[in-house]
């Protein structure tokens, strides 16, 4: 691999660039949108066109993958990791309908890596200046505006009578000392539907510019995320999670979103919630620490997107010795925040009371990097869409504690789905 780089216009250079790329099987593309945090490692990254594709087995899947990537050290690694490899991890199941037809687990060497940053393009190819020539001479960008999703109508997969009734049940089990928090989630939908998907993408990321947004597409699958939550990353031989929970609408004005944060950060409920999953975060964390080192860097801080306030929360250890990173993920698997604790019995709960396969949903989608460091989102805000299928669909969930009000935390799921519905200028079919 040769590597070049290039002053160019960032932003008309990056659009045509992912424009180029969408004649590739693999693609995978991250913006983390101006944000920046001591972990922050990229601004954005283009990977595309596999050199080789890791692709699960059914079982033994994070096995598999250590073996792939010991065949590709110091390379790029960009994939995701489904929800449901839970099942692998634990004594679960998950009986519901696989309509999108996603691997559980994919992971692809690219023969092709762009670097964006200010005015210049780091181009990693064997031939990296006839990429950028190829980008160049790349005239096809993509409209503004998306006139094919005009008429998606989503419907719900779980009826709001429904959920109120799987919510009480998730109540019961609470008020019996069964669990203590659980992440209930429901699925929106459409068929038969026809969208350029990458437009699609680019017009979500700028109705809800977030640090973990991700464009990934295999074959005719893909993910369209605008995820504001680090599952797990790794930075030397530090460990960081920072899970996100506690939401809360934006304010019309200054000083109501003023009002907004403040009761958030004081909101019992709220804190609740968000303390719950730090305890879980930590101990699913001493499995893969030097003893010790685990600790809450920072709790309950608000974080502000476009659509939301969250309350945000990080987590960190050493990694200890003798620990793979694919094990560390294993260890971590899936994030505690769209579970619910203890882990395992919410879990098996929502496999019980939920009526659709998560998949991707509440999964992760990341990447390895050659200095051997990772970071991997949780699989939030995004759409899945199955292009052959032409199927369209999304998730979301809320947290459900002792003192949880059923009317409120549907209404917070259907906040969390609004930047999605006002990309594509549409509605849920009451």
């Amino acid at each position: 691999m040769a590597t070049a780089v290039f002053q160019v216009d960032t932003q008309q250079f990056e659009r045509q660039a992912l424009q180029w790329a969408q004649q590739f099987d693999e693609v995978c593309y991250f913006q983390s949108n101006d944000y920046r945090d001591e972990y922050a490692q990229i601004d954005s990254l283009l990977a595309v066109k596999a050199l080789d594709r890791f692709v699960n087995e059914q079982t033994h899947t994070f096995r598999s993958l250590e073996k792939f990537r010991a065949k590709h050290p110091n390379r790029w690694m960009p994939g995701f990791f489904s929800y449901d490899l839970k099942n692998e991890i634990e004594d679960l199941t998950t009986s519901f309908p696989d309509r999108l037809d996603f691997p559980e687990a994919f992971f692809f060497i690219p023969s092709i890596v762009l670097h964006f940053r200010a005015k210049e393009v780091k181009i990693e190819a064997p031939q990296p200046e006839q990429i950028y020539h190829d980008i160049l001479a790349s005239n096809q960008i993509v409209n503004e505006e998306i006139t094919e999703t005009e008429n998606i109508r989503f419907q719900k997969r779980m009826p709001k009578r429904t959920y109120i009734k799987a919510f009480r049940q998730l109540l019961q089990h609470i008020q019996q000392g069964d669990i203590y928090e659980v992440n209930l989630c429901q699925e929106f939908y459409a068929e038969n539907v026809t969208l350029l998907p990458l437009a699609v993408y680019q017009k979500l990321n700028r109705i809800s510019p977030t640090p973990f947004s991700c464009f990934f597409k295999i074959d005719d699958n893909y993910i369209l995320s605008a995820s504001p939550e680090r599952f797990l990353a790794k930075r030397g031989d530090t460990l960081i999670s920072q899970p996100i929970k506690g939401t809360a609408p934006r304010g019309k004005t200054v000083k109501e979103d003023h009002h907004i944060i403040e009761t958030l950060k004081n909101s019992p409920k709220e804190i609740s919630e968000n303390v719950m999953i730090v305890d879980l975060v930590r101990n699913d964390l001493t499995r893969s620490a030097q003893k010790g080192t685990v600790k809450a860097e920072k709790q309950l801080e608000v974080q502000t997107f476009e659509q939301v306030h969250q309350l945000v929360s990080t987590i960190t250890c050493q990694k200890k010795s003798g620990i793979s990173d694919i094990e560390v993920i294993r260890n971590t698997f899936p994030a505690g925040s769209m579970t619910g604790a203890p882990k395992i019995s919410a879990m098996r709960l929502c496999d019980r009371y939920e009526n659709s396969k998560r998949g991707i949903y509440a999964g992760a989608v990341g990447y390895f990097n050659p200095e051997g460091d990772f970071d991997f989102n949780v699989v939030i805000r995004s759409l899945l869409y199955n292009s052959k299928k032409q199927y369209l669909s999304f998730h979301t969930g809320g947290a459900i504690t002792i003192d949880a009000d059923p009317e409120k935390e549907y209404e917070e799921c259907l906040l969390k789905a609004s930047a999605i519905l006002k990309t594509l200028d549409t509605r849920l079919v009451r």
